[in-house]
């Protein structure tokens, strides 16, 4: 049986948990749904070493076939790899859009990682990853997705703003730029390999720079803008096109979350808690690989700059949690008190290394993410978890039930959320991008390498620390 129609039935196979049955646990083996071997569009040996050896190790068949669907699927069905000028190069789809975002493609490479030092293959396929997004970024900091073919003028041409052929969309997230910075540092960190970090990779760390202290708004809005015609209010902005004012203090303004729905307050804290973090990062890597003094001192400044600034503008004191981080602030004094389950989200702040997980703000601010005092966290017969705007009430997003199992320390809510994981697929053998809170029938986006490879991430991490969970 195909993947397709597999997906097809899987509604009635979903229900049959409501109905008391399981048919795919009491069946003897679990339909083929991975790409075969022929059809996949890159082979990485260290990946499918590890698929054997958590499926030998695990008892649970139902993980096991998860997992070797999952983990491998960035690589199985959104990778384009070949050479430009000598240099690997990658393109990397979300799944089922045919665009690369700075932000997914960073995060669909980010667990292979630790294999990469063992495999010479997928070490070249993350490296061009890299030279691919050092090109992005040049071409225009401010995009969010692009096209393989750089003349390809695409759906979004009518936008209201300073659009290009070769770009797909150009919402202004300031994820965007911090995203290729975590993967390169952590590349060079496990694998020593220093040959992404060119002069160009140096311009481009020079544009990111200027386009965060643009959108510090110090000398006014910026040069950028964006609005489009739509009816769906969070897929543009007001005040022609530049957002509601900001007051600035030394944070950074996002027009567009990590959704790709519009911030209402411009300062989003996770994006520049991400920020300060990619700066650092930023920083170590032109000190250690480009031997500058200065570059590293304008870096760590310019990123504790920003810290400060969160410390005096993102804290809030709740009534009952007490003190918390805002969702979005505006330097005025005016906030919203939310998480979304895009990453980076408030959740996830430990995971990306932007705060450390035992941060008593953090704590505080955690469990109001994961609790009703959160407008998107939803609990119903399904499961429970946080959604956001992006698709509307009522829908969990994998995401966040992936992040909150990565983000803890405590083995039953760890265990908690492998199963809500396990159980909440659909029969399909693969995550989503949402599900409904009572039904995980109704789900959207079949085909989401991002949630896919994160959950992976997250079974191969729970197998290495705590395999009796996987139980």
């Amino acid at each position: 049986m195909n993947r397709r129609s597999f997906v097809r039935g899987a509604g009635l196979v979903a229900a049959g948990p409501l109905l008391g049955f399981s048919p795919l646990r009491a069946a003897p083996a679990f339909p083929v749904v991975r790409p075969a071997a022929s059809q996949r569009r890159f082979r990485s040996r260290a990946v499918e070493s590890a698929i054997r050896e958590f499926q030998q190790q695990v008892k649970d068949p139902e993980l096991g076939w998860l997992f070797g669907n999952c983990f491998p699927n960035t690589l199985d069905t959104t990778v384009t790899h070949t050479t430009l000028a000598g240099r690997p190069d990658t393109y990397v789809i979300t799944g089922d859009i045919d665009a690369m975002w700075l932000r997914d493609s960073s995060a669909q490479v980010w667990p292979y990682l630790p294999l990469a030092p063992h495999d010479a293959a997928l070490r070249e396929l993350i490296a061009g990853v890299l030279n691919r997004q050092t090109q992005c970024i040049l071409q225009d900091p401010y995009a969010n997705a692009f096209y393989a073919d750089k003349t390809r003028v695409g759906e979004w041409k009518s936008d209201h703003t300073a659009m290009q052929p070769g770009v797909h969309e150009r919402k202004w997230e300031i994820d965007s730029l911090c995203y290729p910075i975590r993967l390169g540092y952590h590349y060079w960190k496990t694998t020593g390999d220093t040959q992404p970090f060119d002069a160009q990779w140096r311009r481009a760390i020079d544009l990111i720079v200027k386009t965060f202290r643009e959108q510090q708004r110090r000398g006014g809005p910026g040069p950028y803008h964006f609005q489009r015609e739509t009816l769906t209010s969070t897929d543009t902005q007001p005040l022609a096109g530049y957002g509601y004012p900001v007051r600035p203090c030394g944070l950074i303004a996002s027009a567009f979350r990590p959704s790709d729905d519009a911030t209402l307050l411009p300062f989003l804290v996770p994006g520049n808690f991400f920020a300060v973090a990619s700066l650092r990062q930023a920083a170590l890597m032109l000190y250690d690989i480009h031997h500058e003094q200065n570059g590293y001192n304008d870096l760590m400044a310019f990123a504790d700059e920003v810290a400060t600034a969160l410390r005096q503008h993102a804290l809030v004191t709740h009534p009952e949690l007490g003190p918390v981080y805002a969702y979005e602030v505006d330097g005025y004094g005016g906030h919203i008190l939310l998480d979304d389950a895009n990453v980076p989200s408030l959740l996830s702040l430990p995971y990306l290394g932007a705060l450390p997980l035992n941060d008593p703000v953090y704590q505080n601010t955690r469990r109001l993410a994961l609790s009703a005092a959160n407008p998107f966290f939803y609990k119903g017969s399904a499961a429970e978890g946080i959604g956001g705007p992006h698709v509307g009430a009522d829908m969990i997003w994998p995401l966040a039930i992936i992040m909150r199992g990565l983000t803890s320390n405590d083995e039953a809510e760890i265990r908690g959320c492998v199963q809500a994981l396990r159980a909440t697929h659909a029969g399909t053998g693969y995550m989503h991008e949402s599900f409904h809170k009572d039904d995980a029938g109704k789900f959207t986006r079949p085909w989401f390498a991002w949630a896919n490879t994160l959950f992976g991430e997250f079974l191969w991490k729970v197998y290495q620390e705590r395999p009796a969970l996987l139980g």
